[in-house]
């Protein structure tokens, strides 16, 4: 039998032999997800109950291989909302909060507002910008059937009175039948053929159609630009994510498809995030 401290460093090692950078809070989430509390909350010198170190190690090992830490706890944290995520969704990261501060910092004196989320995933975005603003209407599009599995578990935890359109927001039997929003958002597939041969391991394990957009990463901006100008309201709002580079080449795409005030927005670390444009006022 060994002990909880030696269980935990014996998995603290193992994930900094494979160069994970943050081997102790990873070993410390995985620890308390099987044994239901932090270490602290434990005396470490204990004994080891004997299925849960197997259920602990069986996890570690799945963290070793590759699979992303987000997938194995089965939910992660976004904008302060628990969202559920698994294999065959896109887990919500860091950077998308700068979509979401952008959102509420231009809508937060307007009242009851609609709003399109496109590529929705887990809902991540929709359901912060519904938690954070007026919002009257709050439509969520999304193709993939693994990721809707996930998006009405996520609208159901986090008591959204959300609407789930299952299709490609690139057909337009689904454009069809949505309604004429104030903003649209949306976190499109966005990394080119060469982005995609340089993955890193965790990132092989996301669905790649919520990764791929096209031989440049712009084919998504190019068709969700022009399909869905008019359906923003006069005076509406398009707002996307981008990847690092591509905010001069979203901005233009916007431009030429004859939005107004075109802006970009960067991520706390300086890197273009978000770009932004309206459908001009009749």
């Amino acid at each position: 039998m060994v002990t909880l401290n030696e269980l935990f460093q014996k998995a603290k090692a193992s994930l900094s032999e494979k160069g994970i950078e943050n081997a102790y809070f990873e070993t410390k989430e995985l620890f308390c997800k099987v044994f239901g509390k932090e270490p602290v909350y434990f005396d470490m010198n204990s004994y080891a109950d004997e299925e849960k170190s197997k259920d602990f190690e069986s996890l570690i090992k799945r963290r070793v291989y590759g699979e992303p830490l987000q997938y194995i706890l089965g939910e992660w944290e976004f904008y302060s909302l628990p969202i559920r995520v698994g294999k065959g969704v896109l887990i919500p990261r860091q950077d998308t909060e700068t979509l979401v501060d952008t959102a509420i910092e231009l809508f937060k004196n307007k009242c009851g507002i609609t709003v399109l989320d496109l590529c929705s995933g887990s809902g991540c975005i929709g359901l912060a910008i519904e938690k954070n603003l007026d919002v009257k209407e709050l439509v969520l599009v999304e193709n993939s059937k693994d990721a809707v599995k996930y998006l009405k578990e996520n609208v159901n935890i986090n008591d959204s009175k959300a609407a789930i359109v299952e299709g490609s927001v690139l057909d337009n039997t689904v454009i069809d039948r949505l309604p004429t929003a104030d903003l649209i958002v949306s976190n499109p597939p966005y990394l080119s053929s060469n982005d995609m041969k340089n993955l890193q391991r965790e990132v092989e394990f996301e669905p790649k159609d919520a990764l791929f957009g096209g031989e440049d990463g712009l084919d998504f901006y190019h068709k969700i630009s022009s399909l869905y100008k008019d359906k923003l309201n006069s005076g509406g709002r398009m707002m996307f994510e981008v990847g690092i580079n591509q905010g001069i080449e979203v901005s233009q795409i916007l431009n030429e498809a004859g939005y107004d005030n075109v802006r970009i927005i960067k991520d706390l670390c300086g890197a273009d995030r978000v770009v932004t444009g309206d459908k001009s006022k009749l």
